[in-house]
């Protein structure tokens, strides 16, 4: 396995043409995909045909450098989920959104802290990123929790996505977080 970033528990590597499989088993779990769709599974024809190509072409957009990468146990190689760190797809290099999306066997074991604070490392020292973002739901709180571990700050609140208005708590809209390259050396 060619990792792109390895954590005291976790080997972050980059997903082949091979592993639509490990998207569509995550995607289908309902308490996964709860603050994402309502708790409805992500298609298998749409993992295939348009989620899966579009991570793979990230990589050669941004060089293998950000992207979104499988995240296995380095114990027993179990897949837990993915991380990403990638910049919108117009946007500025040096600004880049942290997201999860983690197995509930992998749920509260401190995962998403640990790969996310990887990741947020990597980018501050290797890759010239000068702010990592993130933003979730208002009422999901456990994402919310792992930004505030981070000492990511709250800096805006976001309206709610039309396609998102079925999912319950989205009335109450969103939250981004931010980081900065300074505030992350202070910490």
């Amino acid at each position: 396995m060619d990792n792109y970033l390895e954590t005291e528990r976790l080997a972050l590597r980059r997903f082949t043409a091979d592993d639509a499989d490990l998207l569509i088993e995550l995607d289908s779990d309902p308490a996964v995909m709860r603050y994402l769709s309502g708790g409805e599974p992500t298609a298998p024809k749409v993992i295939r045909e348009r989620h899966l190509p579009r991570i793979l072409a990230g990589y050669e957009k941004w060089g293998g450098k950000l992207g979104l990468f499988a995240a296995h146990e380095k114990d027993g190689g179990a897949f837990i989920g993915w991380f990403h760190l990638r910049p919108e797809p117009e946007g500025p290099l040096d600004e880049a959104e942290l997201g999860y999306r983690l197995r509930q066997t992998a749920w509260g074991k401190g995962y998403a802290t640990e790969g996310s604070r990887a990741l947020l490392g990597k980018a501050f020292t290797e890759l010239g990123v000068r702010m990592v973002w993130a933003a979730t739901m208002s009422v999901n709180h456990g994402s919310r929790n792992i930004m505030e571990k981070l000492e990511m700050t709250l800096t805006d609140t976001l309206p709610t996505p039309s396609d998102m208005e079925v999912i319950e708590g989205s009335e109450q809209g969103g939250v981004r977080y931010e980081i900065t390259k300074e505030q992350w050396k202070q910490q």
